[in-house]
């Protein structure tokens, strides 16, 4: 019979934890086992969890960087061949068609230069423009609130799923090194037994 001592030890360990992750996600509703209630630790506290994370988010996102990185004078010029095609489709095509008595009388060089004037004038607009939207976009929306509604509306078996499929191995892993702790735990029991 001692010789089982290190093999029910590591079945323990093992046992432990996988009902440790099990617990974790599951029952997501309360499970009244007479003498007490059993729920998730997720399922449990996930309006907590979903706080704490869009607080979070709100501390590592902020619309100054957002801002920076839209208004950056390299990423409004790399638009500026988008800008200046449209505008030349419109200028020779769009223009003509709705106001057929000025086709008369622009050319091309008039066309480029119409062109050439109004990109540089949108060059100085467009970051305006963004800063102009970003300003009402960072009044209208809560970045915490809109990542902790997200979080909060996700069922836990979802996240379970995502969790294991992300990290199955390690949650093999900690099964396993439950076990192995759980039989080195016997084997010096088994140790101790034989000794005394």
């Amino acid at each position: 019979m001692l010789y089982l001592i290190p093999l029910l030890t590591a079945f323990t360990g093992w046992f432990v934890n996988r009902a440790a992750l099990w617990l974790l996600f599951r029952p997501a509703k309360p499970l009244n086992l007479g003498l007490f209630t059993l729920q998730g630790a997720f399922p449990k506290r996930q309006q907590q969890i979903a706080q704490a994370v869009g607080n979070a988010v709100s501390q590592f996102v902020s619309f100054d960087d957002i801002r920076n990185k839209l208004t950056d004078p390299e990423k409004i010029s790399a638009l500026k061949p988008v800008v200046e095609e449209h505008l030349d489709h419109f200028l020779r095509n769009k223009l003509p068609q709705a106001m057929p008595m000025i086709s008369m009388f622009i050319g091309d060089s008039t066309i480029n230069q119409i062109k050439t004037t109004l990109a540089a004038e949108l060059d100085l607009l467009f970051p305006k423009l963004i800063g102009q939207f970003l300003d009402k976009a960072q009044a209208d929306l809560d970045l915490s609130a809109i990542v902790s509604h997200k979080i909060a509306g996700i069922a836990s078996e979802k996240v379970e799923a995502g969790l294991r499929e992300r990290m199955g191995g390690a949650f093999t892993a900690m099964g396993l090194l439950g076990a192995g702790i759980g039989l080195v735990i016997g084997l010096l029991q088994l140790w101790i037994a034989m000794a005394a």
